[in-house]
């Protein structure tokens, strides 16, 4: 049974507890297409209310005041659904309040308006005429929450904030895995707005698979954020493209994040190495989106260290549980059939409980990757295939058939880094990622300026970034006006600039 009621005559959503299986309560019933209409249009309407920057962001400060006054009733109501523990869901929670105050800080500083003036200049070949830029809300934005991060990636995570920074009213199609936490965290957010002046519409949400697919292709959805797996996203992404006039797709699909351990990183810490890999793909019991999936270490005795330090540390790993029962199985399939697979071999083998799965690792040498796909695929849970090479210059086949990735890491020794050979690698890896990581580990995504979260396909549809503060870049487009009576300018665009918005003014005059 999943969180909808699964009959033909009805189409109610239930809340079930994670660790049991069981009903918790009624939470509302799918949407039809009658309903998402409802909702898209309340949303487009709050449009003018959203223009304004700075009730805007009050509203995310008092978003953020919200979701950590009401944690203890947020993260009992996560916890119950995902069963990723009362840490877990404080932290989460931490994280959306942060992201949702750091957003306020962006609207209120307005960079992210890229304001422009070139006067105009007769004398210039061509001449050229007053032009005056910047970047306006893009429209409704669909939002489909994940169901690893109930509230990072979820109703009040990255998308809708960075939506609602831009100016953005959103509608959120919930995660089944999550429908309870998804209404809670849906009645904070307009409440927040309620007190801010604004309409409770800036939000909406939406529940059930066809409600989704209704939603993006409303006429009046302007742009979508997504972020699971990779069917689910490329069917909701084709259908973007597919409308009468498509949209932006923001998706985040999948993601391998492949590892590098030199033969030099090897021998200085292996132990380290080994006992942060375990760490590293168990956390979130390996259900996060960049979870180290495949490890390329060397042949010898130092991988060898690397490997059964991995091994012992995962042995004292209790299963854990599985965000739902598709989940649970697609991994329990996965891992038998990379495991089933000639030259690979299976060193740690998954303990499968009720609701619950252990790690697993698998080995093989570096060249099986070119005779198995499969094994450059993500597999969603806790598993890493570990591929052995013999010399750096074995790498380089493998290096050419990695699929795109949010990340790429490389463990270094001493002496790697002034080691054009090292350079070269992560030139080489900087081509199928969009982070690079070096002497750490890629999860645990910060919240920052300078973030990038994204990549090529499909770790991403788009080269924009979901987290961090140009995040909110994918939900604007420029417009420029040109010769234009300053009375009839946008204010950020008067010559007096009257709003005090950061411009670049005349940066190219002769």
């Amino acid at each position: 049974m999943t969180a909808r009621e699964n009959t033909e005559t009805t189409a109610t959503v239930w809340s079930l507890d994670a660790r049991t299986g069981t009903r918790r309560e009624q939470v509302t019933i799918e949407a039809d297409a009658d309903a998402v209409n409802t909702a898209v249009r309340a949303a487009h309407a709050t449009l003018p209310s959203l223009a304004d920057r700075e009730r805007r962001a009050e509203f995310l400060r008092a978003a953020a005041d919200e979701l950590d006054t009401r944690q203890q009733e947020l993260t009992a109501v996560g916890d119950a659904e995902t069963a990723l523990g009362i840490p877990r869901m404080t932290s989460e929670i931490a994280r959306a309040s942060g992201q949702l105050r750091m957003f306020a800080e962006i609207v209120t500083a307005g960079d992210f308006l890229d304001v422009i003036i070139d006067h105009a200049d007769p004398g210039s070949v061509p001449p050229r005429p007053d032009l005056r830029r910047y970047r306006v809300p893009i429209g409704v934005v669909a939002v489909y929450a994940a169901s690893n991060f109930p509230f990072a990636f979820s109703v009040a995570g990255g998308d809708t904030a960075s939506a609602l920074a831009a100016g953005c009213p959103v509608v959120v199609k919930a995660h089944p895995d999550h429908p309870a936490t998804s209404e809670a965290t849906a009645r904070a957010l307009q409440d927040a707005a309620q007190r801010s002046g604004l309409p409770p519409d800036v939000v909406r949400v939406v529940h059930g698979f066809d409600a989704g697919v209704a939603l993006v292709r409303h006429p009046l959805v302007a742009a979508a954020g997504f972020t699971g797996s990779v069917r689910g996203g490329r069917a909701l992404f084709d259908a973007a493209a597919a409308r009468p006039v498509p949209i932006p797709f923001h998706g985040e699909l999948g993601s391998l994040n492949p590892v590098v351990v030199t033969s030099a990183a090897a021998a200085q810490r292996a132990e380290e190495i080994g006992t942060g890999l375990a760490g590293s793909m168990t956390l979130g019991n390996g259900q996060f989106c960049v979870k180290p999936g495949l490890i390329f270490l060397p042949s010898g005795a130092d991988g060898d260290h690397v490997l059964t330090t991995l091994v012992e540390t995962i042995a004292g790993t209790e299963p854990g549980f599985m965000l739902d029962d598709r989940i649970r199985e697609n991994f329990i399939r996965g891992v038998a059939a990379r495991g089933a697979l000639p030259g690979v071999e299976t060193v740690v083998t998954a303990i499968h409980e009720h609701r619950r799965a252990g790690a697993a690792v698998l080995t093989a040498p570096v060249t099986a990757l070119a005779e198995h796909d499969v094994l450059l695929e993500e597999c969603f849970g806790p598993v890493t295939v570990v591929a052995r090479y013999d010399s750096i210059e074995d790498l380089d086949p493998a290096m050419g058939l990695l699929p795109g990735s949010l990340s790429a890491t490389v463990h270094i020794g001493d002496t790697d880094s002034t080691d054009h050979t090292t350079h070269a690698l992560l030139t080489r890896l900087s081509a199928s990622a969009g982070r690079l990581v070096v002497n750490q580990w890629p999860t645990g995504v910060a919240v920052a300026a300078a973030q990038h979260h994204g990549g090529p396909y499909p770790a991403s549809t788009s080269t924009s970034t979901s987290v961090g503060a140009t995040a909110v870049e994918r939900w604007l487009r420029p417009v420029a006006y040109q010769n234009t009576p300053d009375p009839l300018l946008p204010p950020e665009l008067r010559e007096q600039n009257p709003l005090q918005v950061p411009r670049i003014v005349d940066r190219f005059a002769t």
